[in-house]
């Protein structure tokens, strides 16, 4: 008999007892990118505690992610997090009924680290253990902050990595409506922050200076974001636009305004993802419109989805602010409803540094 089958078997009946349950505890681990995270939930949306320890002061230094700096971290604080969470949660790992571990998307050093750990503790305490994508775990957070939402509803994802609008069909059925054709929403943020000469991370940094300028000042669009019959995004000429204007300015003697150039790009941004988001909710159907990702803090994208969805008769959905950035909470949540659907995953568990859904 194979260590795999061992275990397996070993674990069966406890994932036939959390399978069983709607009350039983996750154990939620994440380390996608620059953060390690850890938390307990009961059921699929009842936070129990959260642990989470950023990288952001290391890689500020170097103006984004440094991939190897980000395992190393990982490896050193891994541990002491998933304690920090059981702790806050005043529960043991033997009170834990099973593990979900991010094995999907991120930076391929990062997830070793998280998984790796995962089927440690998993095979070490007999506990049943399952890996989750990192971007449906961003949309399980909104779980977390409307007990009553269900699906079916349709989903704007704006991350650093990813830009898609997916009509959420089941807890673990998803269909790509639209996504980015080049950069991110979030990406995009980042390389106009670094533009301006802004310190990492850029998204938060460009907010606070585009709520000091005109957003009218420049006007920033593309032929394809006009087009609101497709669901398409592309952020990367939105992007190249706002770098132009400054080297030309630079070139000329002239002054740019960062603040307006900053608010006019975020307005550019927002409106493209509102306008497209809130078509798609009406075309497939959905009388709820969900926002994820990490740009799902920004207030700017928040305010002005709440204020079409509102003109439209959608239901907006956002998560909780601290469910907003990576975090194991909304991991754990989505784990708990792909565990519930009677999937497990073995120890030949591999994280993949793919994609969410492609076309």
């Amino acid at each position: 008999m194979t260590e795999h089958t061992d275990y397996y078997n070993r674990t069966e009946a406890a994932f036939k007892a959390f399978g069983s349950s709607g009350n039983a505890l996750l154990l939620g681990i994440e380390s996608s990118c620059d953060e390690t995270a850890a938390a307990v939930l009961r059921g699929g949306r009842e936070v129990l505690s959260m642990a989470v320890h950023t990288q952001i002061p290391i890689h500020r230094l170097y103006g984004g992610v440094v991939p190897e700096i980000a395992s190393r971290s990982h490896t050193e604080r891994i541990a002491a997090v998933t304690g920090e969470a059981l702790d806050r949660a005043g529960v043991t790992l033997d009170d834990i009924g099973a593990i979900a571990v991010t094995s999907e998307p991120g930076l391929i050093g990062a997830l070793l680290v998280g998984v790796s750990f995962a089927k440690g503790i998993a095979l070490a305490a007999n506990k049943p253990m399952i890996g989750v994508n990192h971007i449906e775990g961003h949309i399980a957070a909104n779980y977390l902050t409307y007990p009553d939402l269900e699906p079916p509803f349709t989903c704007l994802i704006a991350s650093g990595g990813h830009s898609h609008i997916v009509l959420v069909k089941d807890y673990a059925e998803f269909e790509l409506i639209g996504r980015t054709r080049d950069d991110a929403a979030g990406e995009a943020f980042d390389k106009v922050a670094r533009a301006l000469g802004l310190p990492y991370p850029g998204g938060p940094e460009v907010e606070k200076l585009a709520a000091q300028g005109d957003a009218a000042a420049y006007p920033l669009h593309t032929p394809f974001n006009s087009d609101l019959s497709v669901f398409d995004f592309s952020f990367s000429g939105i992007k190249t636009a706002v770098v132009n204007l400054m080297h030309n300015a630079a070139q000329k003697g002239e002054a740019i305004n960062r603040a307006d150039l900053a608010a006019s790009f975020q307005r550019s941004v927002v409106e493209t993802l509102t306008q497209k988001s809130v078509r798609a909710a009406l075309e497939y159907g959905t009388d709820t419109l969900a926002l994820a990702g990490g740009v799902s803090a920004n207030k700017a994208l928040r305010s002005r989805l709440e204020e079409a969805c509102a003109a439209a008769g959608l239901r907006f959905c956002r998560p909780d602010m601290r469910f907003c950035t990576d975090n194991a909470a909304m991991i754990a949540s989505q784990g708990y409803y792909r565990m519930m659907r009677g999937e497990r995953s073995d120890l030949d568990l591999n994280p993949t540094a793919g994609s969410f859904l492609s076309k």
